[in-house]
């Protein structure tokens, strides 16, 4: 094997995620359910601290539902527009038992998010449209989606369907200014 036959893969990879984009408008067409639960897997499948898997899918497809989502969500109304909502909620407790305060503050938080990037670039593979909605007002949210009974946290609401909008490829910060070698 050559240096070329291992950057193949990581470059594919590489592709899809400068090609991902968060969409604020989607067509009314739905989704195959079997999509979905791809992309339900793809959260799953997310690496987690002890493999505690800190972390609950609520799917919303409900009309009324989703609007009360758009109401926490500080009025984005566009979210109603997606087919389906997947709020991400983090358990911290489960955390908390492996590892304490450090778990449920931290790593709770960091395993979730792998499981919200696992399910943005699934859906961005398949060629759906998503986006990382974290402005929303939490104790509502929970509320709405039942989850403040069960002690979860919720971390994103992410609207899934069909783009009906391309967005523009965002600037990104040149890598000279993020990057420190300590050789």
């Amino acid at each position: 094997m050559n240096a070329g036959d291992l950057l193949q893969p990581t470059m594919d990879i590489l592709d899809l995620i400068k090609k991902r984009r968060s969409v604020r408008r989607f067509k009314d067409d739905p989704f195959p359910p079997a999509l979905l639960t791809r992309l339900l897997e793809a959260g799953q499948s997310a690496p987690s601290a002890g493999n505690v898997q800190p972390w609950r899918f609520y799917v919303v497809r409900n009309r009324e539902k989703k609007e009360q989502l758009c109401d926490a969500a500080l009025g984005q109304m566009w979210i109603c527009s997606a087919p389906v909502v997947i709020v991400v909620c983090a358990e911290p407790e489960r955390s908390r038992i492996s590892y304490g305060r450090r778990g449920s503050e931290l790593y709770a938080l960091q395993d979730t998010a792998a499981a919200i990037q696992n399910i943005l670039l699934t859906a961005a593979a398949a060629g759906l449209a998503t986006c990382w909605v974290g402005a929303f007002r939490e104790e509502p949210a929970a509320r709405i989606i039942g989850a403040n009974q069960q002690n979860m946290r919720p971390v994103a609401l992410i609207p899934i369907g069909y783009a009906a909008e391309t967005p523009d490829t965002p600037a990104k910060r040149p890598l000279h200014e993020i990057v420190e070698y300590l050789d």
